[in-house]
């Protein structure tokens, strides 16, 4: 029997004995993979196109177009982050005697970032001394993300202890507001679906969403730009959202302003239209942020457009 073949093998499931079969994670995986190439109908490109061309050029105006295109038109919650530096890295450091044993720590991160903050020592040390380790840190630390420099920092001197734990700390706080802002639209598409109606599935979602904890579940740690990426129920790593299927892909500009544009929805969501409409969209950001920063990589938005 074909379909208990496929059941052994996972890639249909039963939720429970008495219920017909449903494609399982597996079975939706291999779906996905089989997709090859998608594109959005060029009729669907000119009229998304259209619309960005009638908003304000403002970075806001679009990220909230597109959220809301996004979500209209895969039916499920879309999510837009506000274009950022890339993974906070570490630049440059200054350290400024203020007491014998307290210094003022001039932290420089990617993206012309700068942030100060105390640190303490346990001995007096001067300041020839704190400009030595400044240039020692700089060189050793230059272009490093905070999980980066912990896994390098041993050996280092009593002194230089506690100068890097203050740069952790305050790189762990720039990375920890990566997704603070963002643009969100659609949720009611997904409460609407009856496998959300009135269950745990559904006060999750929302709880996610009110505690603005659901970037930083759905986002992938290798997120990379130019691939959509979809992680389907299980493959999630965070358990709140295993019943979730994500799709996914970077947009802007790299080591610039680099931003997320995203879907989550149930894991039976349209896959080859979703991930059509997510990639055209950040080609659509892509052409919008270029041009922000002063590179013009299409003249007209309607040359991104493909048959």
């Amino acid at each position: 029997n074909e379909m208990a073949h496929l059941e052994q093998e996972g890639y249909i499931t039963r939720p429970h004995p008495s219920a017909g079969s449903i494609p399982a994670d597996k079975g939706y995986r291999c779906y996905v993979e089989s997709l090859g190439d998608i594109r959005l109908p060029l009729a669907e490109q000119l009229r998304v196109s259209h619309l960005f061309h009638q908003v304000e050029k403002e970075l806001d105006e679009w990220l909230n177009l597109a959220a809301t295109l996004l979500s209209q038109m895969v039916q499920n919650v879309a999510v837009v982050t506000l274009p950022k530096p890339e993974a906070c890295q570490f630049k440059h450091l200054e350290l400024v005697s203020l007491q014998d044993s307290m210094a003022l720590v001039i932290l420089v991160l990617s993206g012309a970032r700068v942030r100060q903050q105390l640190v303490t020592f346990e001995q007096i040390i001067s300041q020839a001394e704190l400009t030595a380790i400044a240039n020692k840190l700089s060189t050793a630390y230059a272009g490093l993300t905070g999980s980066q420099i912990l896994a390098k920092g041993t050996g280092l001197s009593p002194t230089e202890q506690p100068i890097t734990e203050c740069l952790l700390k305050v790189m762990e706080v720039e990375a920890a507001q990566e997704y603070e802002e963002h643009y969100f639209n659609g949720l009611h598409f997904v409460l609407n679906q009856p496998e959300f109606t009135h269950s745990q599935r559904m006060l999750t979602l929302v709880e996610l969403v009110e505690q603005r904890n659901l970037l930083k579940s759905i986002v992938p740690l290798e997120l990379t730009s130019n691939r959509v990426q979809v992680i389907i129920g299980k493959e999630n790593k965070t358990e709140a959202i295993q019943d979730f299927s994500v799709v996914i892909i970077q947009y802007g500009l790299p080591k610039k302003a680099v931003g997320t544009i995203g879907v989550i929805g149930p894991t039976r969501m349209p896959y080859a239209r979703t991930i059509a409409t997510v990639s055209y969209l950040s080609s659509v950001l892509n052409v919008l942020i270029a041009r922000l920063y002063g590179k013009e990589t299409a003249s007209e938005l309607n040359l991104n457009t493909t048959n």
